[in-house]
């Protein structure tokens, strides 16, 4: 019995870090951009501006990790057994949707660091909460409506015509506003612990 429970366990947890894989390269890829975009250069360049809408379209995967607890749900269902489920599977996934939401939480502290180097830290807040906002529409369009951030330039045409169309109906609205919600609770959770722990460590690199 353990043995099946065991082999169980292990066939669902091959078949999620599948998608959990993929899922983090796609919540890591703003990250990166961030990186080089804010941190490394300065904008003004058509490629600054080509890597400034990439950031743009891939950010809203690094979020869409938390709608991933869907599969969790699922699982729960298939392995039943309680030992598993909070030994095992609630930290595997835990690990991947804090991961994915960490890479977002950066990637909009280092634009705000972009924001304060060309003195635009005035408006730090607003584009957090625009970006917010963007990301709640695109988390909506990837789970509900299955576009990909590659969409904008495969099929333009589908994205604004069938995504925009949705974006007027009350059920989406709902669903967004309510997204948009939790990313800002979220956000200030963890921006505020992310930005603790970098100064705990800038304290103790100075007292060393």
């Amino acid at each position: 019995m353990q043995e099946e429970l065991l082999a169980k366990v292990l066939q669902v947890l091959s078949i999620n870090m599948r998608w959990m894989t993929w899922n983090l390269f796609l919540a890591f890829i703003p990250l990166v951009l961030s990186v080089w975009l804010f941190r490394t250069r300065r904008g003004g360049s058509w490629l600054w501006w080509l890597g400034f809408l990439a950031f743009y379209a891939f950010l809203p995967n690094a979020p869409y990790l938390l709608t991933d607890v869907i599969h969790l749900i699922y699982d729960i269902r298939t392995i039943q057994s309680v030992w598993m489920i909070t030994l095992v599977l609630i930290p595997v996934y835990l690990i991947v949707i804090l991961a994915g939401f960490e890479a977002y939480v950066i990637s909009l502290i280092n634009l705000g660091y972009y924001l304060h180097r060309i003195n635009k830290s005035q408006w730090i807040v607003r584009v957090e909460l625009i970006t917010h906002a963007l990301c709640a529409i695109g988390i909506y369009w990837g789970r509900f409506l299955r576009f990909n951030s590659w969409d904008f330039i495969t099929q333009p045409d589908a994205l604004l015509t069938r995504g925009v169309e949705e974006l007027v109906g009350k059920q989406p609205l709902i669903i967004i506003t309510i997204s948009l919600i939790i990313l800002e609770i979220l956000y200030l959770l963890m921006k505020r612990v992310s930005l603790g722990f970098v100064a705990q460590r800038k304290s103790k690199v100075v007292k060393n």
